[in-house]
């Protein structure tokens, strides 16, 4: 695994991908569980982030490379945990009514484990946060189980204790957003020298030290998620659960932040499942390993059944040719088109999405957008 990872890690300095060099090789060392070697990881880190980040654009220290092999080299002769993969939350028909009865999360089957990411899509109010919510423990079940296999005892105080709940608007912190940090640390149990090590390695992790000293009125709020997950990493959550983590992030910095996650939660330092919510279905699916649609309270698909449900293929394009070439192509009859004012999308039976490309390219049709949504829940929006 050392190994694997190590090459992994050299593939991306020879071809220039310093910035997922630079937090690999964080979490590499991190693993050993080596202080001196996550110290030294963490220098050559900040004095990338400072060469980045400088507005005249300086280019990388001349050692950068042989720094880097360095500090994998001892990585790799250290003798560190290795991930492991076990269950960690299973649900059974799980249900709940709000007293108003204007709403009901109808019952849903899910499990995750370490190393897992569990992705919940639909639209505004069709459950996806009550369902985060009965996971977490914050509201009760009328029916079903949850079945939190680490825990012998899960009542709300060990619940919380196992589960990290970040929910979309973040509750305002005090003071500098360093000392937030240390203060997280201290409250899982990390202290003194340890405890400067974990905060200066999240901030270099995360790329947060360029705002370490500011305060909250003081970032933006797409760095404030980023800052309470930093928070919450630090308290080493069992499982992570994220509430539209991605809507106060830009476009670069969700599919970042969504890897950056995952690689985290594989990690022997502290291996985890991650749930997240979002409307962002193309982010979340290349990333999650299942996804399920929430629709008005029911799951409506999930990906875990797409062979089961899935009896066509799914194509949407983006075209400026018309309509009536596009019928004139495929024959009247042989697909469905359907148009949602900004994109076409094919849906065939007999065709797979490479040849309904294929005739459209022979044809010269001109594609400016493609994308295979066969076993996308775009489909069903």
């Amino acid at each position: 695994m050392q190994t694997s990872v190590a090459a992994e890690i050299t593939g991306y300095l020879k071809h220039g991908d310093y910035s997922v060099a630079v937090r690999r090789t964080l979490d590499y060392c991190l693993d050993t569980g080596d202080d001196i070697l996550i110290d030294k990881a963490i220098l050559w880190s900040r004095e990338y982030h400072q060469n980045e980040n400088a507005k005249e654009g300086k280019a990388l220290p001349d050692n950068f490379i042989d720094t880097a092999e360095s500090i994998l080299q001892q990585a790799t002769n250290v003798q560190g945990t290795s991930y492991q993969s076990y269950p960690l939350l299973s649900a059974k028909k799980i249900a709940k009514t709000y007293s108003s009865g204007n709403f009901s999360l109808k019952p849903i089957d899910l499990s995750i484990g370490t190393g897992n990411v569990l992705g919940v899509v639909g639209e505004n109010g069709n459950g996806k946060t009550t369902l985060l919510r009965c996971l977490a423990g914050q509201l009760a079940l009328d029916n079903g189980d949850i079945d939190y296999h680490l825990l012998q005892k899960p009542d709300a105080y060990a619940i919380k204790n196992h589960i990290a709940f970040i929910p979309q608007r973040i509750p305002k912190w005090y003071g500098l957003l360093k000392d937030n940090l240390h203060f997280s640390a201290s409250i899982a149990g990390i202290y003194g020298a340890k405890n400067d090590l974990m905060v200066n390695f999240m901030l270099e992790r995360l790329n947060l030290g360029s705002y370490a000293h500011l305060t909250w009125n003081q970032i933006s709020s797409g760095y404030r998620t980023r800052f309470e997950i930093a928070r919450i990493l630090l308290q080493k959550p069992r499982l992570l659960i994220l509430d539209e983590p991605l809507a106060n992030l830009d476009i670069n910095a969700q599919q970042t932040i969504l890897t950056d996650l995952i690689f985290m939660a594989k990690g022997a330092h502290n291996p985890m499942g991650i749930i997240l919510s979002s409307q962002q279905l193309h982010e979340v699916e290349k990333v999650a390993d299942t996804v399920i649609l929430i629709k008005q309270g029911n799951c409506f698909y999930s990906s875990n059944d797409r062979e089961e449900k899935i009896t066509s293929n799914a194509v949407e394009f983006e075209t400026t040719a018309s309509r009536e070439s596009i019928i004139e192509l495929f024959g009247e009859g042989n697909v469905e088109l359907q148009f949602n004012g900004g994109f076409y999308t094919i849906i065939s039976s007999a065709l797979s999405a490479q040849e309904i490309i294929g005739r459209m390219i022979t044809a010269k049709i001109p594609v400016t957008y493609f994308r295979d949504i066969t076993y996308s829940t775009k489909r069903f929006f």
